[in-house]
This record gives C-alpha cells, structure tokens and sequence, in this order.
C-alpha cells in the first residue's frame, strides 16, 4: 500500500481512530461532556478530510475499497447525518439514569462500518462493513437498560440481523463457488460473460443476497421488525438506523448494480418491483392504523424505499441522481422528525403517543413548525426536498417507461398525506384543559428514578437542548433550500457519479 493509498483512506483511518481515542479517553476520565465532544471532533474532522482525500480519487485500495467520488458523497452524508446524532443525544442522554460514555464509542464504530460499506468492493469488507454496523446497533438499540421495551428491539434486532447475515453469507458463497470471484467488479465481468442470469444456482443465490439486503432495508416483505425496533429504541438512534443504516446499504446496493441494467435480469427485476409495490402499500397502508408517532415514521420508512425501488430499477446515470438526492432528502427529514421527538422526550419515556401532540402548537409553535416542515416534505409537497426528490424519481421511471410502479408511487403518496396531515392537525388542534397541564411524553409503567431540576423542565418542553435546537434549525434550513433551490446539490450529484457510471 502506498502513500497515496493511505491518504485516500484518510476520512475512515480518522473516523475509525475516533472511538478508540475516545474509549482511551474515558478510560482515565469518565464524562459525557468529553466523550460527546470528542466523538463530535472526530466526525467533524473525519468530514473535512473528506475533500483532501478527494484529490487522490479514485483510486482501488487493495481489492477490498474503491475510493471514488461516490465513495466520498456517502461518506459525508454518513459523517453529516452522525454528527446531527450524537448532537441530539446530548440532551437525551441527560435523561438516562445509566453512564451515557459508551454510546458514543457505539455510535462512532456504527459510523465506521457505515463508511466502509459505502466504499466497499469486495464481499469481505461488505460484511465487515456490515458486521460492525450491526454490532454496534445491537448496543445502541437497548442502550437504555431501564427500558423494557429498548432491551426488546435490541434483542428482536439481534435476531433478525443475524438472520440476514445468514443469508447474504449463503449467497456470498454461492456466488464465489460460481464466479472463483468476490470483488464486484469481477463477478460483474463473470456474469456479462455469458448468460449466467438463467443459471438456477446464480439466481438462487441472488435471491439470498435479495432477501439479506431485503431484512437491512426493512422492505417488505422483511419488514415486520421495523415499527418495533424503532419504537423501542431510543430516538436518536431510531434515527440513525432509519437514515444512516438503510442509507448505507442502499448506497452499496445501488454501487453494484449502477452499471447494470437489471432488466437484463428478469427474476431479479420482478422481485425488485414485487418488493417496492409490497412496500409502498404496507408501509402506508399499516401507517393509517397507528397512533404511535414513532411507529407511523417507522411505517413511513418503509414506503420510501419502497419509492427509492422505482428509480432504482430504473436505467442510466439520471436513475443514480434520483437515488442520490432523494437519500439526502430522506435523511433531513427523518433526522428531523425524529429530531422533535427526541427534544419533546423525557426521563420516563420517548414523545411517541401521538395525542400528547395535542395542543402542541399553541404550547411550542417553532417546534411545531419544524415537524410540520419535515412531514410536508416526507409527503412531497411542494417547496420542500421531499418534493423535488420524487420528482426525480418520478422522472427516472418515466424515462424507462415504468408506468405501473409510477402510478403506484403516485397513489400511495396520496395515501400517506392523510396520516402526515393527521399528526399535524393534531399539533394545532386545541389540547384538552387536563392535558394542558401534562408533560410529553405520558408517564411510563416502568419504574423511575429521581430526576434532576433540569431534567424534569426539559421533559415538561420547557427547554430545549441547545444541540438538539442547532440541529432542528439547520434541518429545517437545509429542507426549504433544497426544495427552493436543488441545483447546487444536482450538481454535485452529478459530478460524483461519474467515475461510478
């Protein structure tokens, strides 16, 4: 490995120090104030070594990486979403009777896996890529250990990830017992060789792989774990796993078959149109039944990658932008919106009952604002990055004649305004005299602890963590400019596909 090599590594070398240094550190002072600035100092760093690491792309570093462009975009929308994060944990973490140090030596190796699956090249560092997210979200799910239902989603995550891992590890091999082959681009020059599509044991073992991105995706029909999980977890990481998580398995996903037209493959394409049909009408249809805040995101999620599915069964470069720029939608907005539950939760449980919403507005009208913002855009209404970002999927589909999948974009759109609409007339509706006088979020059965002064002002919405507040505004910012004026982030879009293209 050369010089150049290891400079062009320069943003995961660093992103891949940070936890340890931070473990080092709170091995001899135990804080959370360092710890949570440390690991923020890490990604900061880690993001703006980002454009000097550029300078020597692209360039494969041993078969495992390929450090590209789009390698780099990934990376910093993995660092950026991170960031926003560990910002909003702060003033949850306050909350938690339990040392709050590790979690971000968690959340750092989470990001760490997260990068190396976006730059991945190889099935080696793809699991391990994976294995070290997974790892890592197995701890961070059930963080909270006072929480029956938080050591429930980490243990249901524990099981069905290792399931997964199961299949893509079958399926991997499969693969490398047809192809003598585990880098991408030579099973890609295996399989355009001859016609291996029609292959029995190729296509078993694709549908393998299919079902293990299928259950990290959460797409139906591997979605059932999704709603519990997040509804589980704690909120800041419910966030992380419904952008950072998916985000990054997509991004790998979308890497291998960017030069690919899928519909060469036809099992595969109609699987993958099977899978975004199924998701789309689960995911909004399951969401209409809830009145659980966290659930309807985690339902919501669902029927956007189904959405992401149309552009990416799609063909040419526009199809790669469309997955590009509607992820970076996503993101803002799912960090956003899990943002404002994160800031309205207290000590005896997350802001997930969507009645004690009521009456929001009138009590906190900026906070009400924010969330109204981010479900208008997850509904793709006009002016915001959600609506931009559907329509480049809309316009990636039309472009491949998929006429069937856009119709049924169109329709589940319109389904899924009512349940957005619903949790924002909800916010402005007037709260009940009794409820005035309630706190967010209604008190929990499980056993409490005493809370501190502070504590309990912040849970009653009183104050507002000044991270958790920094983060909101910037989301909000970026979701409008976006929506407004897209043709900065377009272009950089551009430029970073075209090494992949």
């Amino acid at each position: 490995m050369s010089g150049a090599d290891l400079l062009a590594l320069l943003p995961l070398i660093l992103i891949s120090i940070s936890p340890v240094a931070v473990m080092l550190a709170i091995a001899f002072f135990r804080g959370r104030g360092l710890a949570a600035a440390l690991a923020l100092l890490g990604l900061f760093i880690s993001f703006v070594s980002l454009p000097f690491a550029a300078s020597y792309a692209p360039r494969s570093v041993t078969p495992l990486l390929v450090i590209d462009n789009y390698a780099l975009f990934y990376m910093g929308l993995v660092f950026a979403a991170t960031f926003a994060v560990a910002l909003l944990s702060d003033g949850y973490l306050r909350m938690l009777r339990v040392r709050s140090e590790e979690f971000y030596v968690l959340l750092l190796l989470a990001a760490a896996g997260s990068a190396v699956l976006v730059a991945s090249a190889h099935f080696a560092s793809f699991f391990l890529g994976l294995e070290t997210l997974s790892v890592s979200l197995y701890a961070l799910l059930s963080y909270p250990v006072t929480r029956e239902k938080a050591i429930e989603a980490g243990v249901k995550y524990l099981v069905l990830a290792a399931i997964s891992s199961a299949f893509l590890l079958f399926g991997m091999a499969l693969v490398y017992a047809l192809s003598g082959t585990m880098e991408f681009s030579g099973i890609a020059a295996w399989a355009a060789a001859g016609i291996k599509y029609s292959n029995p044991v190729f296509l078993g073992a694709l549908a393998l792989i299919a079902v293990g991105f299928g259950f990290k995706l959460a797409v139906a029909p591997f979605h059932m774990w999704t709603p519990d999980v997040y509804e589980g977890a704690p909120a800041p990481v419910s966030a992380f796993v419904a952008t950072v998580s998916k985000g990054a398995v997509f991004a790998l996903f979308l890497r291998y078959f960017a030069r690919v037209d899928i519909h060469t493959m036809g099992s595969l394409a109609l699987a993958l149109t099977v899978i975004s049909i199924a998701s789309m009408f689960a995911g909004n249809l399951l969401a209409l039944l809830q009145n659980n805040v966290k659930r309807i995101l985690a339902y919501s999620s669902i029927a956007h990658l189904g959405y992401l599915i149309v552009a990416f069964l799609a063909s040419g470069a526009l199809r790669v932008t469309a997955v590009s720029f509607y992820l970076v939608a996503y993101f803002i907005t799912m960090l956003g919106a899990f943002g404002v539950v994160t800031v309205l939760s207290g000590p005896d449980g997350d802001a997930e009952d969507i009645e004690g919403y009521r009456g929001l507005a009138a009590r906190r009208p900026v906070i009400a604002g924010v969330f109204s913002l981010m479900l208008f855009s997850l509904a793709g209404i006009p002016l915001t990055a959600g609506f931009v970002g559907k329509f480049y999927i809309i316009a990636a589909g039309a472009g491949s004649a998929l006429w069937l999948l856009i119709s049924i974009l169109v329709i589940n759109s319109a389904i899924g305004i009512y349940y957005y609409v619903r949790v924002i007339i909800t916010m402005y509706s007037p709260a009940p005299v009794e409820a005035e006088e309630a706190a967010l979020p209604p008190k929990s059965t499980e056993p409490a602890g005493p809370a501190a002064p502070e504590q309990a002002a912040s849970a009653a919405g009183a104050i507002i963590p000044i991270g958790g507040g920094l983060v909101l505004a910037v989301l909000a910012i970026g979701l409008i400019w976006l929506g407004v004026y897209p043709s900065p982030l377009l272009s950089l879009i551009r430029k970073t596909i075209q090494s992949l293209m």
